[in-house]
């Protein structure tokens, strides 16, 4: 039991559940928390190599000036729309505690991002679930009705992979009053983003993650464009020093390699494609996805089964037991032959099934 000095919103709430995360020697086909399945651009390697020893002795720049330059020019904005934060995850705290607050309120899709009603708990905030409409379209009038001081939208969403177009999103926020955040964690994967509408409407953030695109997941590195007066706001909430002089540099090695990044995007667009299809045609029904994963009903619901399957067979995929997806399972897209051997997996399952 938790003792009685700890604040009763954290005795009372369940903290967020990370994906498995077997250890470095384990021989496994690792599928269940959407990392690159390439490594890093070699210029971050290069640019870790050459960290001069005084710049950590010294704190590093507190608003990671280097990336946001590099950032803005590849985004066409200037450095002051942009701020950088210690992962995605560091910048929908800073989001958090700047709009919403105590007592305020946190709207979301549901399903998505697992961390959005923690984020808001933490801060004495409710948080609202509202249903998504029929194949994921986006909810708006469900989402506006609960009055809520922020809304959070994953696009593509986590964990189905669905893509809301820009053009909705912006209408939404050109009827809400309150902050849209747009998290394109896994965007640089699908067909459009939503950057352009920082320019248009003074109440959309658009946070990313170098995580995914980039493959530094180990590293922690993100960042947000918005405006110029809500990026302000925003540096009054962050940490001091919440990027050291380690991510800094490789994080902008990394944006600045964009021919490297690319060529791992497309391997990813590409496998996802013929992955669906051939899961399609086994019969385990795909959610079409813009990310670099697909969401798999599992037939006959038996998706904890399959989960459990695979993980005696070496390979980990995500199972979420909680109602409306614990009759899927989430497949990180990988390299061809990790791909492969997740489809054998997978007919090894349905061999077994048959033999007993």
């Amino acid at each position: 039991m938790a003792p009685p000095f700890i604040r009763s919103t954290i005795r009372g709430m369940v903290g967020y559940t990370p994906g498995e995360q077997p250890g470095l020697g384990e021989r496994v086909v690792k599928l269940n928390t959407n990392e690159n399945p390439f490594g890093p651009s070699p210029r971050v390697l290069q640019a870790i190599r050459e960290i001069e020893p005084e710049a950590l002795r010294r704190y590093p720049n507190p608003t990671a000036d280097e990336f946001r330059e590099a950032a803005a020019k590849l985004f066409d904005v200037t450095p002051d729309n942009i701020i950088a934060g210690n992962g995605s995850d560091d910048i929908l705290t800073i989001a958090t505690r700047t709009f919403i607050g105590p007592g305020g309120r946190l709207a979301y899709p549901d399903p998505t991002y697992s961390l959005y009603p923690v984020l808001a708990k933490l801060d004495d905030a409710e948080a609202v679930p509202v249903p998504w409409e029929k194949n994921y379209a986006l909810p708006v009038d469900a989402l506006l009705a609960t009055k809520a001081h922020a809304i959070y939208l994953a696009n593509p969403n986590a964990p189905t992979g669905t893509f809301i177009p820009p053009a909705t999103i912006g209408a939404l926020a050109g009827k809400f009053s309150g902050l849209v955040l747009v998290d394109e964690a896994y965007v640089d994967f699908a067909d459009d983003h939503c950057v352009a509408l920082v320019k248009e409407h003074r109440n959309v953030v658009v946070s990313r993650s170098l995580s995914k695109a980039y493959a530094l997941a180990g590293l922690r590195f993100g960042f947000a464009i918005a405006q110029k007066d809500v990026i302000d706001e925003m540096m009054k909430v962050k940490d001091s020093y919440n990027c050291d002089a380690i991510s800094v540099a490789a994080a902008t090695a990394a944006i600045l390699d964009q021919e490297h990044a690319r060529k791992s995007w497309e391997h990813v667009r590409a496998e996802r494609s013929r992955m669906s299809d051939e899961l399609n045609g086994m019969g385990w029904d795909v959610i079409p996805s813009q990310a670099n994963f697909i969401l798999v009903n599992v037939p006959g619901g038996h998706a904890r089964e399959a989960y459990l399957g695979l993980k005696k067979q070496g390979i980990l995929v995500r199972y979420f037991d909680k109602p409306g997806l614990n009759d899927k399972i989430r497949i990180t897209i990988g390299t061809a032959q990790e791909n492969n051997a997740l489809l054998g997996g997978l007919k090894n399952l349905h061999v077994a099934e048959k033999a007993a």
